[in-house]
């Protein structure tokens, strides 16, 4: 667990206290309201609410959240920046909880458990990508943890962790390692997986050279997480203040984009590179770092339009761009499984329900190292005690 944070109570003691508060009928009684942060509307920001939760069915398993992640996508999406979306909005998709209650069919959970839930809590199960465990792939579209029409609930628009419970699918359900602090596990949910997955996926390890274009959210983990793997790690950075940090993650080697020698000393240099940026650029500044066969792998989404790739870079040497969309749930589970046994965990920085707008402007002004965590006990009240302290 990070240093100077409270040491958890047991999960016997964590069930029985869940099985006498559901005995007392208290908090809320069956679930079907919660207390949550939402937007009512693309300029209301983030304002509190109530929510329904429906009653767990067989294969459900109901959480009572202890953290959940702040994304940048969290932004993009109560601020309307990708379209409209139906209102209210509980945004959270990188929850971590106990099991509060399961249903009937439901194996390998129990009341007391850590679990986590990440950015789907459903898809169709049937198709081939599904089948195949890559269920962010969905041929019928996953089904988001919030902002989603859940076709399996009646189309019920999903809502995410921003709140105090939450009732998901067994099978969209992860289990929390012990050894990782639960707070900092929040965004491996989201964050570690998108940049776990590619790394595996194209085969990091010992010998190889990894860029990571970025030091923010996504990016700090993924130089953890390649630096963990064994990997050789150069990171891109407009800013050179960030030689430090970088190098306390992990990296072995800096380039700051905005040296047109130290951009053209990199060229060559690297087998895969993980483009984290939100923010529009060239891409072809890191297509020209690749060797031969390298890999340029997308994992945002920028706010506006990008240059156009030029072919004959991609040509000469045989390169490929792709893109990475998170993970699917056995590989998430490895993610996080990998994360407890190397001692990989993002820098976090806590925030309380009430400070979530100002946590918002400061992702915008990418003022945190690393990620925001949201205490959801702060849910309660001002002075409510932390799922930690109880």
């Amino acid at each position: 667990m990070t240093p100077g944070r409270p040491v958890m109570p047991s999960a016997d003691k964590i069930r029985a206290n869940l099985v006498e508060e559901l005995r007392a009928g208290t908090e809320g009684g069956d679930g079907s309201e919660v207390r949550a942060y939402g937007a009512t509307s693309a300029s209301s920001g983030l304002v509190p609410l109530t929510v329904a939760r429906r009653e767990p069915g067989a294969d459900d398993v109901e959480i009572d959240i202890e953290f959940c992640g702040l994304c940048h996508s969290d932004v993009h999406a109560t601020r309307g920046e990708w379209g409209e979306r139906p209102w209210p909005l509980v945004p959270g998709h990188e929850i971590v909880g106990r099991v509060r209650r399961v249903g009937s069919a439901v194996h390998g959970f129990a009341v007391g458990d850590r679990v986590g839930v990440g950015c789907m809590v459903d898809s169709c199960r049937e198709c081939a990508h599904c089948r195949a465990g890559l269920e962010q792939y969905c041929e019928r579209g996953m089904v988001g943890t919030y902002g989603a029409r859940d076709p399996r609930h009646g189309g019920e628009v999903t809502q995410g962790g921003y709140s105090e419970r939450i009732v998901v699918a067994a099978a969209y359900v992860l289990r929390i390692p012990a050894a990782l602090d639960p707070a900092a596990a929040a965004p491996i949910l989201c964050a570690g997986i998108t940049t776990y997955s590619p790394l595996r996926r194209f085969g990091v390890g010992p010998g190889r050279r990894v860029g990571v274009v970025g030091l923010g959210g996504l990016g700090h983990l993924a130089v953890k997480l390649a630096a963990a793997m064994g990997a050789e790690v150069t990171v891109f950075t407009r800013t050179a203040a960030k030689a430090a940090d970088a190098a306390q993650l992990g990296a072995h080697r800096v380039v700051v984009t905005t040296d047109a020698a130290q951009l053209e000393a990199a060229a060559g240099t690297l087998d895969v590179v993980l483009d984290t940026v939100a923010a529009p650029h060239d891409p072809n500044d890191y297509l020209s770092a690749l060797r031969f066969d390298g890999t340029l792998v997308a994992l945002s989404l920028p706010s506006g339009d990008m240059p156009p790739v030029r072919p004959g870079a991609l040509i000469r040497r045989r390169l490929t761009y792709t893109g990475s969309l998170i993970g699917g749930i056995a590989e998430t589970q490895e993610a996080l499984d990998f994360c407890a046994e190397h001692g990989v965990a993002p820098q976090i920085e806590m925030v309380t329900a009430d400070s979530l707008n100002e946590a918002y402007d400061r992702m915008v002004a990418s003022d945190v190292k690393y990620r925001f965590v949201l205490d959801a006990a702060s849910l309660r009240g001002p002075g409510a005690p932390s799922r930690r302290e109880q």
